[in-house]
């Protein structure tokens, strides 16, 4: 059944990011163990796209508007490389990133990469449009493709498929509250506060190495791990210090940065940092993870760091921060305000949105075995061409191990500047996570 509606702002907005600037796409990276045939990935993508209302539509533009439309929507597209060496895998994911989706066919990608010398060693990789996905039901979404794959090769009777019920755009989820012209004053003013928050902070960032307008920058990715006793240690040191993850490694980055550009000055700094949320079980009723759809929202973070400022101290106050905002309801306007705060980012090339950025999934709560096909590592990231000198992480914890994708914009960032960064923020957490260490300051933490 044909499901054709207008975009909503936040979903248009998307596709605007996608046309100008090959941003926000969503990337998922999965290593596979075992023989994953093209033909077998092929019938289970023709299962998907039936089963997923959003990947049988492709977004058509008319009248100044854009429109989900099932009319002329193509099979999804399966690329196949075949013998690369393993290390380039991030080769053809920085490919995927700065290419921009061709929405008028279709609204998901996908790449499978055959390993060189390794018979039984693939990599798959998804690109999909951030209009109809989040990092969370990407990653759902590729398990969901594993599964079928599964069946299939394993000549089981796949069972029939129902589609989904498609989803109403995310604002009609929100509260009651957030909608009519309350909502509208309510956002006026949300813009309000924020445009004063960051006037008097005026938050440092990592600048432009190199200015470049918005369709010359590209978008490439660092990748890191942190091994399972690392990540365990890690995870407990956050428990121990009464924190969260998530604030932790806002901390760890907004820390990073501030000894870069410091370099050991002995003063105070102010910066600003950008955290993703999901809103699944905020909206009502509850979303489920199967279901494909943009349900992140976003909360900007000012922060003052001090000479006496220690790391924990800083995670807490990221923490109490986020746990004030989600509770005023700040949540809900940046989903409503998304759209002006981009159109800020498309007008002011120059400006630099946040110091740094972090997108955190926490534990992936998905299978690690498919029949004869093992699923050993999962992440994400999203293009960000646009965000030029931003310290930007995406990270998911997958079978004990934490997964780190760093994205950067080029050439506002060299890429030797930003492993340099992304070097000290790992053994940052590495000395962060040691019981031994004791923190005082930013200058005795990240020496």
């Amino acid at each position: 059944m044909p499901d054709n509606r207008k975009l909503s702002s936040l979903e248009g907005a998307m596709e605007i990011l996608n046309r100008r600037a090959k941003t926000w796409n969503i990337v998922t990276i999965s290593r596979i163990k075992g023989n994953l045939q093209e033909a077998v990935l092929r019938q289970a993508l023709h299962i998907i796209q039936y089963r997923h209302p959003r990947l049988n539509s492709c977004i058509i533009h008319f009248r100044n508007n854009f429109y989900f439309q099932t009319a002329g929507t193509n099979r999804i597209a399966l690329k196949i490389v075949h013998d690369l060496p393993e290390k380039q895998w991030t080769q053809i994911v920085n490919q995927e990133m700065n290419q921009e989706i061709d929405s008028s066919k279709c609204l998901l990608r996908v790449v499978l990469v055959h390993i060189l010398h390794e018979s039984n060693l693939n990599y798959l990789i998804t690109t999909i449009h951030h209009a109809i996905s989040d990092g969370l039901s990407s990653i759902q979404l590729q398990s969901e493709i594993l599964n079928y794959c599964q069946q299939i090769s394993s000549g089981e009777t796949v069972k029939p498929v129902t589609t989904l019920e498609p989803l109403p755009p995310i604002e009609k989820l929100l509260p009651k509250n957030t909608q009519g012209w309350i909502g509208k004053i309510s956002n006026i003013i949300f813009l309000l506060k924020m445009g004063i928050l960051k006037l008097y902070h005026q938050p440092k960032t990592l600048g432009f190495g190199k200015y470049t307008p918005i369709h010359k920058r590209q978008s490439e990715l660092i990748h890191r791990q942190l091994d399972a006793e690392l990540t365990q240690m890690f995870i407990q040191r956050c428990k121990e210090e009464e924190t969260t993850i998530h604030s932790a490694l806002c901390a760890v980055l907004m820390l990073t940065v501030t000894k870069e550009i410091l370099q050991f000055q002995q003063k105070n700094m102010r910066v600003n940092c950008l955290s993703y949320l999901d809103l699944r079980k905020r909206v009502q009723p509850p979303i489920s993870e199967e279901n494909l759809a943009i349900l992140a929202t976003s909360l900007m973070g000012f922060y003052t760091i001090k000479t006496h400022t220690s790391f924990w101290e800083l995670a807490r106050e990221v923490k109490q921060n986020l746990e004030v905002n989600i509770k005023h309801g700040d949540i809900f306007n940046m989903i409503l305000v998304a759209k002006h705060l981009i159109n800020i980012c498309l007008l002011f090339p120059q400006q630099v949105a946040a110091t740094v950025s972090v997108s955190n999934l926490g534990r992936v709560n998905i299978p690690n075995a498919y029949g004869e096909l093992e699923l050993e590592e999962i992440s994400f990231a999203g293009s960000h061409a646009l965000y030029a000198g931003m310290f930007i992480l995406h990270a998911a914890t997958f079978r004990e191990k934490m997964l780190l994708n760093f994205v950067f914009s080029q050439p506002g960032i060299s890429r030797q500047a930003m492993e340099y960064l992304v070097d000290q923020t790992i053994d940052n957490i590495l000395d962060i996570s040691s019981d031994s260490l004791q923190l005082t300051g930013i200058y005795n933490n990240l020496v």
